[in-house]
């Protein structure tokens, strides 16, 4: 027990002693005496009472000198003891103690607890409101006097997240913290005893980690708003050429997720334009020559080119690009590109430009409600179609596998890039473009497609190669190269070679990706019937 908490602990019961004494002096003083109307020691706590409250309803009155005095003691004490309750009610309802104890009640709810409040913060909640109307939604700070109420239910507690923790009690589920601010769980004070609580933590960061600890999860905005963007908007068979304009943080997840995800056809070969400073991202990714053409396009491969001059100097591109896509991390500026284009060029293809605000007849990507979604900050659908995979691909290998536990995180990465073309999977075999959800009906509907189209030798052979090239696009954004057998530590791996270099049985190991999207039907069947996988 703290020092501060004996002392009030030592005050009051010294209080005690003392109104107890007085009420046994008043009544020993009073009982006896014939004009006495206080002649029992109820008789003297009823008095005490009307008394203190400044009721005075005058049915009971000392006779004797010490019952005066006794009065007298009582009526000073009265204007203390009404001014401490008062003041006592009002920091209750104007301090933390209310919500506190309105807490108490809402136990078995789901609790999300957000560490400060703005747009971001705001608008995740409002999201997770919208999907679970019975959520709690906490924001760790003090409500400002001018701040706009949110138009979900919430409460603004200036406390700690062990505290909100310790109330919930391990009733219900655990509570989930987010730090919405970039880099917060760094310098937060708040954040210090996070490891040791058992909670789900998600931390906005600008690194590239993903994991801090078991409890501690990290999120990107910048490949939450390029997963969408991908999503929402993919890759159609007739794009030859797409151009880039901006290539700071969302401009290079837009492009680390074309690379990882847009492989849609065996006989592809889109040209990537990219303006801005790529020299860090090219040191970075030292191997992507091994599976695209870098610097010049390429009819038989994807090609990717990195200007470092302006992109108003190429007309001709601007004119013929089938997409051009502004995304400069300065929204301002994205829109000035914008307008550039449209004033003075003849622009034939599609304009896509990132932004917060949606403006009619403009196709905009990126606003805070499309990236701030439970789905795309903590992954939960997407992540539990990566553990599916997993788990499938342990069942259909001869060789000894990992759980998803013991999988490092390049490998549960790569489980999850693997959940992620699944969606294009789905295109490939419906042969329909506009598919964005990822349902338990739509997953069957592909399936069966792929088990009618796969007796053909020929289109069996093309899913394996299109799926070879996912899998190697992977592992060459990663730096891994070919070796003759498998080397975690060295990057190699056998595999890592042109399709026609493996052999029939490393080939039929491609079949496993499609052959997944029968299992994990059932699966969505059983445990996510009301999700899509992607989320959107």
């Amino acid at each position: 027990m703290k020092r501060k908490n004996k002392i009030y602990l030592c005050m009051t019961i010294l209080l005690i002693i003392i109104y107890t004494g007085l009420l046994a002096l008043l009544f020993l003083s009073e009982y006896s005496d014939s004009r006495a109307t206080i002649r029992s020691f109820s008789d003297a706590i009823w008095y005490s009472l009307v008394t203190l409250t400044t009721v005075g309803y005058g049915d009971l009155t000392p006779v004797t000198p010490i019952g005066h005095m006794i009065g007298i003691i009582f009526l000073l004490m009265s204007a203390g003891i009404m001014m401490t309750l008062f003041g006592a009610v009002t920091s209750f309802a104007t301090s933390e103690g209310l919500p506190l104890f309105m807490l108490h009640f809402q136990r078995k709810k789901n609790w999300y607890y957000f560490a400060d409040y703005g747009i971001e913060s705001n608008t995740l909640a409002e999201n997770i409101h919208k999907e679970d109307p019975d959520t709690v939604i906490i924001f760790g700070v003090k409500r400002d006097e001018q701040m706009e109420f949110p138009d979900y239910p919430c409460l603004f507690i200036n406390v700690s997240p062990a505290r909100i923790v310790a109330h919930k009690k391990n009733t219900g589920s655990q509570c989930k913290i987010f730090f919405m601010k970039e880099n917060d769980i760094d310098v937060n004070i708040r954040a210090s005893d996070l490891y040791t609580l058992p909670i789900e933590v998600y931390a906005k960061t600008t690194s590239r980690q993903d994991y801090l600890s078991g409890n501690i999860k990290f999120f990107h905005s910048y490949d939450c708003c390029a997963r969408q963007y991908w999503r929402s908007k993919p890759l159609c068979n007739y794009e030859n050429t797409i151009v880039i304009l901006g290539f700071g943080n969302y401009g290079r997840c837009i492009l680390e997720r074309a690379i990882l995800t847009n492989i849609i056809s065996i006989n592809q070969h889109v040209a990537y334009h990219i303006f801005g400073n790529a020299k860090a991202f090219l040191a970075m990714h030292s191997y992507l020559h091994k599976v695209f053409s870098i610097g010049e396009t390429s009819s038989t491969t994807d090609s990717l080119i990195f200007h470092d001059g302006l992109w108003e100097m190429h007309h001709a591109l601007m004119e013929q690009a089938d997409r051009i896509i502004i995304c400069n991390d300065d929204e301002s500026e994205g829109w000035n590109v914008f307008r550039q284009l449209n004033n003075y060029y003849k622009i034939q293809g599609q304009i896509h430009i990132r932004s917060n605000r949606k403006t009619p007849g403009v196709s905009c990507f990126g606003t805070n409600e499309e990236i701030y979604t439970p789905n795309q900050i903590m992954r939960t659908t997407l992540n539990k179609a990566a553990i599916t995979i997993n788990e499938i691909f342990c069942k259909s290998v001869s060789y000894p596998t990992l759980t998803w536990d013991e999988l490092d995180d390049f490998h549960r990465e790569s489980k999850i890039s693997a959940a992620d073309h699944l969606l294009m999977k789905i295109r490939i075999l419906l042969k329909d473009e506009t598919i964005t959800e990822f349902t338990p009906d739509i997953v069957k509907k592909a399936y069966k497609e792929y088990c009618e189209t796969k007796k053909s030798g020929y289109m069996q052979d093309m899913y394996r190669q299109i799926d070879h090239a996912r899998w190697l696009r992977f592992y060459t954004f990663y730096n891994w190269s070919y070796g003759l057998v498998r080397d975690d530590t060295e990057r190699q791996h056998p595999m890592l070679c042109p399709y026609t270099g493996l052999t029939l049985a490393q080939k039929q190991e491609r079949d496993a990706a499609w052959e997944l999207l029968g299992s994990i039907a059932s699966e969505m069947n059983m445990n996510y019937p009301s999700n899509n996988i992607n989320g959107s």
